[in-house]
Formats: C-alpha cells, structure tokens, sequence
C-alpha cells in the first residue's frame, strides 16, 4: 500500500519547497537543531536532518544553519528542500469507499482500520483521500490543501468521518468542529477495571518532549506546549482485566483518546504506540498470557471504533445523526474476554 511513490515534476531551478515549520516554546533550553528537529519531525533520521543542515535546507529566522546551531526561545524554525512534499502531489485511486450516506453537499463514510486518512509520512498513497479524488470531483480543499476533509481519525481506527463536496458544505461544518458542537462517540477497550462508571478528562495535549511518535497531557506549568482537550468517558461493560467505555469528544487534538486514557492509567488494548499491546493488567499464568496474545492476534490494532457521528447539516439546517455497527475485530475481541470474564467470577 505504502510503497507508491508519486512521479514528482520538473522543478525550476533554484526553487525550495516548505516542508516543515515550526516555532521554539518560550522556555526551550539551548539544544542542537538536529536533535531538536528529530523530537519534530516523524521518521526523520539524524543524519537526514544534518545532510539537509549541510545543503542550506535549514533556517532559523530566515537564515540558513549547520546542524550545530543551538535552537532558543521563539526561534522560526522551517526545513526547505527542492521538491514539493509527497503529499501535496495527491493521485486519485480506484479503492474502495464505504459510503453511509451522500447528497449533493457531504457524505459520510465508513473508515476500516488500516487506512490512513491523508498522505504524508511513508504513506504516500492508498488513503482516503486518494479514493475520495478518485471517486468525487471538484471536493474543495480545507485550510491545509487537503480535498473534501473535514476532521480525521488515526490509521488503525475505524469509523465514520463526514467529506465535505462543496465550499458551503467545508466552511459549515469545520466552523461546527471548531464550535465543539458536532457530536462524536467512540467505542474503545481499555486496560484495567475503571474505578468510576463515568467521568470527564482534561488536559492539554501536545508532542511528547522525548517520544516524537506520541502525543502526551501537559498541566498548569506547561500548559502553553499543548492544546486544550476535554474528552468524556462512559463505563459500558466491565470485563475483568479490560473495560468497555465509550467516549465522547468535546475536543478533536491527536490521539486524544489514547492519551487520555493512558493518562488516567487505562491504556487502550493493542495501542503499540502508546503501551497497550503489552499485557497492563491480569495474572502471571502462562495461560492468561496466551489468552491476551489470542486477543491480539483477534484484535491486531488499537481497540477504537468511532461509532456515532452527529452535526447540523450546512444547507437544510437539519441535525444529522448516523451510527456505525462495532467492527467484527472489536466484537470478536470483547466476545473473548466475556468469556474469560465469567471464569474469574
């Protein structure tokens, strides 16, 4: 899926295209660029980011820099390379779209999980995106050139997005996301017995200072390094090691509910990013090991689902509800650990 790699134009000589910027906190302490930069960018190796430094590819406030310049507070940091990022070159994809509803304004689709919603780092083609260009005609781009897209849900999470089709259609319902006035609820199986039945999680939520693949809770000292993130939870079902909740987003940050259950100490089930896919809860038995390694290979991604989708349609004013049944990987899943459940009572 992932290795597709768009033809890139011809390009004028002397042109440099921005890939990445970036703005150094109030607070940082004098740090290498290239260090500074791997904590940023995603995939990105030290010695890419040195051979960049090496051709002029770096600036700091507009001036180019060695890999050895020492990042300070408020630096305006942009890496400039020759050619135009992969994903701004989007190449229309006969794949599959699984369509819940559609008219003349939006439609809202059903994600499977595996896909990943737009292009950018290593996965270059096979998206979402790709299928809707394919698909549909004319989609108006959101403020990030990025056609029909509304709001996104990570690679191994399935469920429902809304695609906007027309400019009326982009500007009504990401100004409702904006609002937090839209309604999306998510299924999710989570590490540990949960000690309330429901309960709401605040926190700030941005990059992780020392793992650039997660995202993590900031509080009142730090508080400017993220962005404000509220997300309710609901205990469904308690299924011994594991719980059943759904939550309910007031906030749309990245990986917002992973982070903010691994911060209350229940770590989605099989989240390999964020720890889940190890066994968090439970016995020393080598059967219970067997049993969880069962459930992953079940279940071999994070267990989120968005099930409910809810906004106020742009034209008809109309609200809009739709609901997307639990997939069968999370069903087999829970399935098993009720089994299991029963055997501790």
């Amino acid at each position: 899926m992932n290795d597709y790699t768009p033809e890139l134009p011809e390009e004028e000589e002397g042109t440099l295209y921005e890939h990445h910027t970036f703005v150094a906190d109030k607070g940082q302490k004098p740090l290498r660029i290239d260090k500074w930069l791997m904590n940023k960018i995603e995939n990105a190796t030290r010695n890419k980011i040195q051979d960049a430094a090496k051709n002029g590819s770096i600036f700091v406030n507009e001036v180019p820099v060695k890999s050895n310049y020492k990042v300070k507070p408020e630096d305006a940091i942009a890496v400039r390379l020759a050619y135009p990022p992969h994903e701004n070159l989007l190449v229309g994809e006969d794949l599959p779209l699984d369509v819940v509803y559609e008219d003349d304004q939006l439609l809202v689709v059903n994600k499977p999980a595996g896909m990943v919603v737009h292009p950018g780092h290593g996965n270059y083609s096979g998206t979402l995106i790709n299928a809707l260009i394919f698909h549909f005609d004319n989609l108006p781009n959101n403020s990030s050139d990025r056609p029909g897209l509304v709001h996104r849900i990570d690679k191994d999470t399935s469920g429902l997005l809304v695609v906007a089709k027309t400019e009326v259609a982009m500007a009504h319902l990401s100004a409702q996301f904006k609002a937090k006035t839209s309604e999306r609820e998510y299924v999710a199986i989570v590490w540990g017995n949960m000690d309330e039945e429901e309960g709401t999680i605040e926190g700030n939520i941005g990059r992780h200072p020392k793992n650039r693949l997660q995202n993590t809770v900031f509080f009142d000292d730090e508080a400017d390094k993220g962005k404000p993130a509220v997300t309710h939870y609901k205990v469904i079902e308690r299924l011994g090691y594991v719980t059943l909740v759904t939550c309910k987003l007031e906030t749309g940050r990245t990986h917002q509910i992973r982070v903010h259950m691994k911060h209350i100490g229940h770590t989605l089930f099989n989240d390999e990013r964020y720890g889940g896919n190890l066994i968090l809860k439970g016995t020393t038995f080598t059967k219970y090991k067997q049993f969880v390694d069962n459930c992953f290979k079940v279940l071999p991604r994070q267990a989120l689902h968005a099930k409910t989708l809810g906004f106020v349609h742009p034209t008809t004013n109309k609200f809009m509800s739709f609901e997307s049944p639990i997939p069968e990987d999370i069903a087999n899943c829970i399935e098993k650990w009720r089994g299991y459940s029963k055997h501790m009572e």
